[in-house]
């Protein structure tokens, strides 16, 4: 098996795999010391895996690729080298599609009380693939956005170990639950709409990135007291960003 993606949560997953004793052959990263010993291809998080799908599918033993805490989108031609390429993203599909860090910001805001990790085929969408397996959490009244998150990146760690024996297997999962709600999406257009939240209740708690902020600098500059840029200005970049964890 492969894996692609950067930081703690990936170096946990893929040392967890080799302990179980599952092949890890290739780890695509930015960081060296994220591919935790294995072989490692060097991938600069704005460098496209795509143009690397032939290196990924001859190295590939068991066809099998996972993406955790991943800020690259998987397109053509890497998509049609028969590879299953499965995603944990954390937020509960297809309610939290798009950036964790503003779904869970939204989710406070507008009184959510559920949250979690989402295990999901990719396809050519934007978390629009096959939704496998769930691992759902409550949020408690006076949750603040630090708190959501932190328990979204173990429900992500949490997720990955109860599903590995049987993807490794190639064994059916149970079928997941019902979805969490409406389809809804979380990109950095949504934050043009966070003036409007400023006077809601929940948004003290809502914008308390804690430690998370050095990892969200688009939410950190929207919601400064006089933000440093307009969000829509950002480069598009990668949706499906499983938010770094911090050290």
């Amino acid at each position: 098996m492969i894996f692609v993606g950067d930081g703690a949560l990936l170096r946990r997953a893929v040392a967890h795999a080799a302990a179980q004793g599952h092949p890890v052959d290739l780890v695509c990263c930015e960081d060296p010391q994220d591919a935790a010993g294995a072989r490692h291809l060097h991938l600069p998080a704005p460098e496209d895996i795509n143009a690397h799908a032939d290196v990924l599918a001859r190295a590939c033993t068991d066809g099998v690729v996972w993406s955790l805490n991943n800020r690259r989108i998987f397109r053509a031609p890497l998509l049609s080298r028969g590879l299953r390429i499965l995603n944990i993203h954390n937020g509960l599909l297809p309610r939290h599609r798009g950036l964790p860090s503003v779904a869970v910001l939204f989710a406070l805001l507008n009184g959510e009380h559920e949250y979690g990790a989402t295990l999901h085929e990719v396809d050519a969408g934007i978390d629009t693939g096959r939704v496998l397996a769930e691992h759902r959490f409550p949020i408690a009244p006076d949750s603040r956005h630090f708190q959501v998150m932190l328990r979204g990146v173990r429900a992500c760690q949490a997720l990955f170990e109860e599903t590995l024996p049987a993807i490794a297997a190639g064994r059916p999962l149970p079928p997941p639950p019902a979805p969490a709600g409406p389809p809804a999406y979380y990109g950095t257009r949504a934050l043009t709409r966070l003036a409007a939240h400023r006077d809601h209740p929940a948004y003290p708690a809502a914008t308390d990135l804690g430690p998370f902020a050095t990892h969200a600098p688009e939410l950190a500059a929207a919601i400064s007291p006089e933000p440093t840029m307009d969000p829509t200005s950002l480069p598009p970049g990668p949706i499906d960003p499983q938010n770094r964890t911090p050290p």
